[in-house]
């Protein structure tokens, strides 16, 4: 997949040894920090691309977001997002950080920042204006708060400003509380797989047309995305959404609800299921009931449907519920704490918690039946791979250049 060079010129990028991810070959480019763009070159790992992570001298943030930090000194925060990796420090406000990360492009598939916007023309690596007319095969993401242009381009953006800017905090929390902010970086996830997504594209497009392009991924526009039903409730009804707690804002019953021990989401979304679960928790009787004959019946009333479901579920044992309901085609799951959520055996039977000790962490959700997944691979330290990396650019320099570059950042 890489871009031509020169077999007398020596190569940084790894050999595939025998390695059989989808992605095996492809060499990645990451001078992204903190989340999205870390993230994203982490399921390209994953699934056995290159990636080496260039830092400035300081590091990536995130290595510093803790406590809890692991042997190594590294914050958990950064090893959830930097798994697989090879790691060298660049400075690349300087000429020679600049030289090393040109040498490492003329070999690479794809280069990924979340620089704000400008950062990366001031220091003359513009996608458009020097990396494309050098580097024409080259696949370039730029991920960023607001995008280059417009009212907010340019400003720097974080997910939790971006769930406040979007509507999101507004409908997260219950009627009588104040918006709130989702638990986990939702935005950043969903931009770091729209930022994947659009790369594979890319790639995908290069086959055909053998030149590179640009990818953005923009978490503004990832956070408006988010916003289904809800956006196209209030396109077609005028009514702005309301905090509805766990409640949904076009199905009932789809929430959840107290059991003896703990609570329990319900999530019927069609009059098939609502039947079944009438008959499951001894309440035939609400199925012939007009006010909960079909979904927009039991919207019209979820007051009292939900007075009816939760007094037959405080009768009963939240597991036992579960496995009952779902036996008999009824979705619903305990509401469990992130242990135990962690602690359930289907976890780990998908493979998604990873026990290995120099790598513990989520496992990767995306699976192919044809090509492994190499996850368990320990996160660099800062500036690990520096001494090897940088002799080759060195090398690639002399021959290419006839310069003696200063190694730089270590």
């Amino acid at each position: 997949m890489s871009n031509d060079a020169s077999a007398a010129t020596a190569s940084v990028w790894l050999n595939d040894n025998g390695r059989a991810g989808a992605l095996s070959g492809l060499r990645v480019v990451d001078l992204s920090r903190v989340l999205a763009g870390p993230l994203c070159t982490q399921m390209l790992s994953d699934h056995g691309a290159d990636v080496i992570k260039v830092e400035p001298p300081f590091g990536d943030e995130s290595r510093q977001l803790g406590p809890p930090f692991d042997d190594d000194g590294n914050a958990a925060y950064f090893t959830a997002l930097n798994r697989g990796k090879r790691a060298i420090t660049l400075d690349l406000s300087s000429e020679d950080g600049r030289r090393f990360l040109l040498a490492l492009l003329e070999e690479a598939d794809v280069v990924i920042e979340n620089f704000v916007p400008g950062t990366m023309g001031k220091w003359q690596l513009d996608y458009h204006t020097h990396l494309k007319p050098r580097f024409p095969r080259l696949i370039y993401c730029s991920i960023s708060g607001f995008g280059d242009t417009g009212p907010l381009g340019g400003l720097p953006g974080y997910d939790a400003v971006l769930q406040a800017m979007c509507g999101l905090m507004s409908i997260n929390g219950g009627p009588d509380t104040n918006p709130t902010r989702i638990g986990i970086p939702l935005v950043d996830h969903l931009t770091a797989y729209t930022a994947m997504s659009g790369i594979l594209m890319a790639l995908h497009a290069r086959e055909r047309t053998g030149g590179g392009q640009r990818v953005e991924a923009v978490l503004f526009d990832a956070a408006l995305s988010l916003l289904v039903p809800q956006a196209a409730n209030w396109m077609h009804s005028g009514v702005p959404p309301e905090r509805l707690g766990s409640a949904h804002p076009n199905i009932a019953p789809y929430e959840s609800f107290e059991t003896q021990d703990g609570l329990v989401f319900l999530a019927v979304v069609n009059d098939a299921q609502f039947r079944k679960l009438c008959r499951c928790i001894d309440r035939q009787d609400m199925a012939g009931d007009s006010r909960f004959a079909t979904n927009s019946d039991r919207l019209r009333h979820r007051t009292a449907l939900r007075i009816e479901i939760e007094a037959a579920f405080r009768k009963r044992n939240k597991e036992a519920l579960c496995t009952l309901l779902m036996r008999h085609g009824v979705p619903a799951g305990p509401v469990n704490t992130v242990p135990e959520a962690l602690e359930q055996a289907h976890a780990h039977h998908r493979g998604m918690v990873l026990e290995d000790p120099s790598c513990r962490g989520l496992g990767a959700p995306v699976r192919l039946s044809g090509s492994a997944v190499q996850a368990a691979r320990k996160p660099p330290l800062l500036g690990e791979h520096n001494a090897r990396i940088k002799e080759l650019l060195e090398q690639k320099l002399r021959q290419e250049q006839g310069v003696e570059p200063c190694v730089n950042g270590d």
